[in-house]
């Protein structure tokens, strides 16, 4: 189970009602943050989550309103008595940033390791799960982020039995481990089925639609994407600050063959986004304008 939760949904700056857009996976035992404006330690809070099981924190860009409450959120996880080391993502610049913003946090009970993406597309694996950047196209340096979680096949006992692996083997097998015997090498193709579909949430704000974001949305399980305007008359000004309408988000919905979208990072003058879905919907039906605290806990398929 891949537990997701859009923590806050404003672009530019918070609003009362509008947290800056932030959005926390939860998948076995690992929290994975993906930006941290101002407000986003106030958004945990209201959603009821907490801050200490986030592992890795990625950064779409450097913009104020992706990265200002990251000093805030180090030392609320150095007051948790945090030990464990802190990975950070993000474009080229990362270690910079983050230095200059550690002028107010210095001190922390625990490692902040720093990890700069340089390739358009980059991959980093962890156990049981990925995350899959991607480049997109803003004023400024800017990454899109997939989660996926790989299945594994079925555990074919048939075939081991057929094999004659002893049954000690067979927990280690399925994890994945390679094991050498006196009688030979046992790898996990050998009583393992096809892979089966897993999970795959696909993120990205800040940009004007561009050809990887529908590579990297491909099928995705859940879109969540940047809407920053939703009045048709600001095409032009999507255009020039490098944004996105509700309809050119729907778009790349219809064309990436999505399950859902989440429209997200709304601008600041856009009081109602709701008043635009019946025409987004036209475009890709399953779409929501999602508002803070909106979450969902995905599901493998029955196979």
């Amino acid at each position: 189970m891949l537990d997701i939760c859009l923590l806050g949904t404003g672009g530019m700056m918070p609003l009362p009602y509008r947290w800056l857009t932030s959005m926390m996976a939860r998948y076995n035992g690992t929290g994975i943050l993906v930006d941290c404006g101002e407000g986003t330690q106030i958004a945990l809070k209201e959603k009821g989550w907490s801050p200490k099981p986030i592992d890795v924190i990625c950064f779409t860009h450097y913009h104020a309103d992706h990265i200002s409450g990251l000093p805030g959120m180090l030392l609320t996880m150095g007051n948790a008595e945090r030990t464990e080391p802190l990975l950070l993502i993000g474009p080229k610049g990362l270690t910079k940033v983050v230095s200059a913003l550690r002028v107010i946090a210095p001190e922390l009970p625990f490692e902040v390791n720093c990890m700069e993406l340089t390739e358009a597309e980059q991959t980093i694996a962890f156990d049981g799960f990925r995350i899959e950047t991607y480049r997109v196209n803003h004023n400024v340096l800017c990454y899109g982020y997939n989660i996926v979680v790989e299945r594994i096949g079925r555990f074919d006992v048939n075939r081991a039995l057929q094999l004659n692996i002893p049954k000690n083997y067979w927990n280690r097998l399925q994890k994945g481990e390679i094991i050498e015997t006196e009688a030979g090498t046992l790898t996990p193709d050998m009583v393992l089925g096809e892979p089966r579909k897993g999970l795959k949430v696909t993120y990205c704000t800040d940009t004007r639609p561009t050809e990887s974001i529908v590579r990297a949305a491909a099928g995705a399980d859940l879109f969540i994407c940047e809407g920053m305007y939703g009045e048709p008359e600001k095409q032009q000004k999507a255009r020039e600050y490098k944004h996105m309408t509700f309809y050119e988000a729907a778009e790349l919905a219809r064309r990436a063959d999505v399950k859902e979208l989440w429209l997200t990072h709304y601008s600041p003058s856009l009081t109602r986004p709701e008043e635009y879905m019946r025409e987004v919907r036209a475009i890709f039906p399953n779409a929501v304008a999602a508002k803070d605290g909106r979450s969902v806990n995905l599901m493998f398929e029955e196979s």
